[in-house]
């Protein structure tokens, strides 16, 4: 059941399966959707529609996220952004509220989680003063390992020569579960 007034969403992802998902369980709540796959895409629907919320995964086919948020609070300061991404880590968590994310979500996120990020918390702009726990050294280690094969390709091989260790030891550490903060 919906407990918020229907608003104007723009959700962008170049998963079309997942934003087809998302934009019409977010319909079915009863609020406006709009979609979008890239940078390109957003500025020309801006043209004719202005969302009060946007929905933007991090990582788009060739573009960033981040880019296309701050695309968005260049044209409506206003706007309350939520990234979402399959690929979690602190720093760009961090890029994404220093360029006024209301929140960061890793995937995959249901849609009341969606709209408790985004139709919850301080109006943008106001300082929050962070009550979460600062990662364990195990959990950024983790993260930071995922960054650099996801900059890699996925290749154990050249991962492992980044980062300075042994593939093997690199396969192993990847095997575990996240580390919880």
């Amino acid at each position: 059941m919906n407990t918020h007034p229907p608003r104007r969403i723009l959700a962008v992802d170049d998963d079309m399966v997942f934003l087809d998902r998302l934009a019409a369980s977010l319909r079915r709540r009863g609020h406006e959707v709009v979609t979008a796959t890239g940078l390109e895409e957003v500025t020309r629907l801006l043209r004719g529609f202005s969302p009060e919320f946007a929905v933007i995964d991090l990582r788009l086919d060739g573009e960033s996220g981040l880019e296309v948020a701050r695309t968005l609070r260049d044209h409506l300061p206003e706007i309350r952004i939520l990234i979402l991404t399959g690929y979690g880590s602190i720093t760009t968590a961090v890029d994404a509220m220093r360029l006024g994310a209301v929140d960061y979500l890793s995937k995959p996120a249901d849609t009341g989680q969606i709209e408790a990020a985004l139709f919850s918390g301080p109006a943008v702009g106001v300082p929050v003063e962070s009550e979460t726990p600062v990662p364990s050294l195990e959990r950024v280690e983790w993260e930071h390992m995922q960054r650099v094969l996801r900059d890699h390709g996925g290749n154990i091989s050249s991962t492992a020569r980044k980062l300075g260790i042994e593939r093997r030891t690199l396969q192993r550490k990847l095997q575990k579960y996240p580390p919880v903060s």
